[in-house]
């Protein structure tokens, strides 16, 4: 994986293979990783993970366990066996649940890196307080995120507007994936907290998260270099 793409995640959220593989066959695996979520592994499974993988992308499964520690334990080993390139899991389901996960990764041949979602990206202050949490977003992502590096996790998933905050927290090795990106002439959608690839990466994320952007543009190859290229710090002169 070359260093320079290796921080771009393609959000494939289709409704099934046919289309997922359509787009991974015009990208190029040196390039970027694909992430595979609930609606399209819930619709083709590991199998298309593998047909994936046999193009040569490395795979973020993002379907969030969140259960009790074994059940989680158990299906992260199930990732790590599948060959993912990360996984993860919800920071919320507490310090004994992500140290299964992690204990279960301990004897695997394979290792994903494996990270925990703090707040989605597509929640607010209002949505935070429909469930007793009366705090701003950022306030329970770092709580989240602090809990998350405790139990061994190797990063989280945040939004850009938290990335640097939490890189002053917790250092440069552990991973912020942040969701919610969108070009400056893409539609918010179901989001709430969003930034720009160089906004994110300027904030301090390790990895970005790229869906719509992509997968609706007609040259998704052409897009994904310009995404590069924002992301990538000016030349000096």
């Amino acid at each position: 994986m070359a260093d320079e793409g290796g921080n771009l995640i393609v959000a494939l959220d289709f409704p099934g293979a046919a289309d997922a593989m359509a787009l991974a066959q015009q990208l190029d695996p040196a390039t970027v990783r694909l992430k595979v979520g609930k609606q399209l592994f819930t619709a083709a499974g590991p199998d298309l993970v593998r047909s994936l993988q046999d193009l040569g992308f490395e795979i973020f499964l993002d379907l969030k366990f969140h259960d009790i520690p074994n059940t989680v334990a158990q299906a992260v080993r199930s990732a790590a066996e599948l060959g993912v390139w990360m996984v993860n899991v919800h920071a919320s389901g507490g310090a004994r649940m992500m140290q299964a996960a992690r204990e279960a990764l301990s004897d695997c041949t394979h290792q994903p890196l494996l990270i925990a979602v703090t707040v989605l990206t597509s929640m607010t202050r209002e949505d935070l307080a429909e469930l007793n949490w009366e705090a701003e977003p950022l306030d329970r992502v770092c709580e989240l995120a602090t809990l998350a590096q405790q139990s061994g996790m190797d990063g989280v998933v945040c939004s850009a507007a938290e990335a640097s905050v939490l890189k002053r927290h917790h250092g440069g090795e552990f991973l912020m994936v942040t969701p919610g990106i969108r070009q400056a002439s893409d539609a918010v959608g179901d989001q709430r907290r969003v930034a720009t690839p160089s906004d994110a990466i300027a904030a301090g994320a390790t990895h970005i998260v790229v869906g719509r952007s992509i997968t609706a543009s007609p040259n998704p190859a052409e897009t994904v270099l310009d995404i590069l290229a924002s992301m990538s710090p000016p030349a000096v002169s």
